[in-house]
């Protein structure tokens, strides 16, 4: 067991220098100079010069790579051409911002996929089922950024019950900083109404980011149970007249649980991916929108920090999902001993 993680730990980090290759050529190769682009079309071509340098843009990019990758090592990724600090500083500061997006929607999506697809599961060909079936196809086809927009559109402007941009309302000054999320910040301070305030921010954002996984969840809930249900051992016991309710929940809904966790939790993850533009729509102040401003202006360290990061969750995320279904599943973990 203990040498089948250690297994799949080599092939996560092998996938991370990758990742860390393709992300570097692409940044590199990519139309526009970095450092004329960081000083302005009137900067001397002298001062551009030395600023190439000190990035070691001058050097081939063989040696490009392996001088980032060596401080990479280190945690050290370059300054940022936008902030003028160093982008692990900048990583630090809006990384929690973008995680407490992830954690709501993430809450809110396994809350409300499960349940849509155990209703529709139990209600299977009833008006409940085919609305939950319609809503899960209109969640699938529409991208986050749609569905936000039309949140915005109608919680903060048709219906103003929303903020529709930022992390806190005007006037209202940040919690000391400990976790750098400001609800569990303002929270470790006492402070409800700010709690209140940071949390309604983060709803419109949130929601949006969840639609298309909550609509993943439910089909595939609904999809695996009504499958299962057909199954003999399903049929036996309900010939051995167990309660509905406990059938439903503790023998039907656990192998049902499955593929639904492997696909929600890569959901999860995604969300990072739909937070680049969501978050710059709600003007929101996280990794997501830093990330979206180094590509904009072709700040390479910053780039690579972000994408390295994104990658580093996804590893985290399906070493997590590896965990879960083996413990849903006996049968992977006997595979996992016999290895």
């Amino acid at each position: 067991m203990i040498l089948t993680w250690l297994k799949r730990l080599g092939t996560y980090l092998f996938v991370l220098l990758g990742l860390s290759v393709l992300i570097f050529i692409i940044s590199r190769v990519a139309p526009g100079d970095p450092a004329r682009i960081a000083l302005g079309p009137r900067a001397p071509e002298s001062v551009v010069q030395a600023l190439r340098e000190k990035m070691n843009l001058d050097k081939p990019y063989v040696v490009q790579y392996f001088l980032w990758l060596n401080d990479a090592i280190r945690l050290d990724l370059g300054d940022s051409l936008q902030s003028r600090r160093p982008v692990i500083e900048d990583i630090k500061e809006y990384l929690p911002a973008t995680l407490e997006i992830v954690i709501i929607a993430g809450i809110w999506m396994i809350a409300w996929g499960l349940l849509l697809g155990i209703l529709a599961a139990k209600f299977t060909g009833t008006w409940l089922d085919g609305v939950i079936r319609v809503f899960s196809y209109l969640g699938v086809v529409a991208p986050a950024f749609v569905w936000s927009i039309i949140l915005m559109l109608v919680f903060a402007y048709v219906i103003p019950v929303f903020p529709s941009s930022g992390r806190i309302s005007l006037g209202m000054a940040p919690p000391p900083r400990v976790t750098g999320m400001y609800t569990i910040d303002y929270l470790l301070a006492g402070n409800f109404a700010g709690f209140k305030d940071a949390f309604v921010h983060l709803i419109l954002p949130a929601i949006g980011l969840t639609f298309g996984g909550i609509a993943q969840s439910a089909r595939i809930t609904r999809g695996t149970m009504v499958e299962n249900s057909r199954k003999d051992y399903i049929l036996a016991e309900r010939a051995y007249g167990i309660p509905e309710r406990k059938m439903l929940f503790k023998y039907l809904l656990k192998p049902s649980l499955i593929p639904t966790v492997s696909v929600t939790s890569l959901d999860i993850a995604s969300i990072f991916g739909g937070a680049f533009l969501v978050e710059q729509l709600y003007n929101y102040p996280g990794l997501a929108r830093y990330g979206m401003q180094a590509v904009l202006n072709k700040d390479l360290n910053a780039i690579a920090g972000v994408a390295m990061v994104l990658g580093c969750v996804f590893m985290i995320v399906n070493i997590i999902i590896d965990i879960i279904v083996a413990r849903l599943d006996p049968r992977v973990r006997m595979l996992g001993g016999e290895n």
